[in-house]
């Protein structure tokens, strides 16, 4: 009656369970519907009804049972094709009254959801991993160039802890789009909106909107932040009625798609030919267009500073793809 009631149980739930013989024949199977051994009858051998590997491993896995008597858990995988299964199987030996191995005794549960979701977080930290180098980086490179331009630590800590909040900003929307990246008018506002006396009424943006992959969208985001800094210190945001225009487009040629992002200052001071060294020119024309793989032209006219990037195709996806 117990026994007939512990099998009642088990069958509302997702264990199989299963003996074989000394020849690993299958000797009788319980509640083996939807598992590996739902093709099994009595009689067969893993041969007869699991792929080649999977039956291999699991032939090689028992044999060494028979021969140790020690109990063994292993994973089955059953693959076919871009899809698999996953089963957590544990396998003991079979005793008759007088101690002697007559065959083998198991048990099987499905694990395929737990192992996609290990595999899931497994890739997902390789990414953050990557990320974070990534990151880390950029950070060392900016430390570099800050320290290379500054005069007093003052001055130094000044302008870092700006541009590293620069990059925080950026990783907060590239964060909250999932790591899908971030849209560049949303980009624009974060960066360049808390320089403006007025805010975004100083500022006009133009043109496609865009989600600028995470890279493009931290070194877009930390040239903003250059330009912006630049423009409250000196230049347009520096004086009362200063615009500034921010215009990007997509251009194509020889069948490559980029986006072209512009900056135009106006209405400001008048610009001297000799510029400040410190203003982050190398961020501007060698770190940021080297990093998204694209192109870009720092113009220091008189009516205001131009900045031109290209940032290329695979970079960027339209925002209604």
């Amino acid at each position: 009656m117990v026994a007939y009631k512990a099998l009642k149980a088990l069958a509302n739930t997702e264990m199989t369970l299963f003996a074989q013989d000394l020849e690993l024949r299958y000797l009788w199977l319980f509640n083996a519907e939807g598992s590996w051994l739902a093709d099994a009858k009595t009689g067969d051998s893993d041969h007869d009804f699991l792929p080649v590997p999977a039956a291999e491993k699991a032939k090689a896995i028992k044999s060494e049972i028979l021969k140790s008597g020690a109990p063994v858990r292993f994973e089955l995988p059953i693959l076919s094709g871009d899809n698999g299964r996953w089963f957590d199987v544990r396998v003991d030996v079979d005793r008759n009254d007088e101690g002697e191995i007559i065959g083998l005794i198991g048990t099987s549960v499905e694990i395929t959801d737990q192992k996609r979701r290990e595999d899931t977080l497994k890739t997902l930290l390789r990414e953050v991993a990557h990320r974070s180098k990534n990151l880390l980086a950029i950070i060392q490179s900016l430390a570099s160039q800050t320290a290379r331009h500054s005069v007093t630590v003052p001055e130094f800590l000044v302008r870092f802890r700006g541009r590293i909040q620069s990059l925080a900003s950026s990783q907060d929307i590239v964060t909250d789009t999932d790591w899908r990246g971030a849209d560049l008018f949303s980009l624009v506002t974060m960066q360049v909106e808390r320089y403006a006396p007025d805010g975004m009424d100083q500022i006009r943006f133009e043109g496609v909107d865009v989600y600028l992959s995470p890279t493009a969208a931290l070194h877009v985001g930390l040239a903003l932040h250059e330009l912006a800094v630049n423009a409250a210190s000196y230049g347009s945001l520096s004086v009362p009625g200063g615009r500034i225009a921010i215009a990007s487009t997509l251009e194509t040629k020889e069948g490559q798609t980029s986006l072209i992002l512009r900056w135009q200052e106006s209405n400001g001071p008048r610009v001297r030919v000799d510029y400040d060294p410190r203003f982050g020119t190398s961020t501007l024309e060698r770190i940021v267009p080297n990093s998204v793989g694209g192109e870009a032209r720092l113009e220091y006219r008189p009516d205001g500073i131009q900045y031109w990037l290209r940032v290329p195709r695979n970079q960027f996806e339209l925002v209604d793809d």
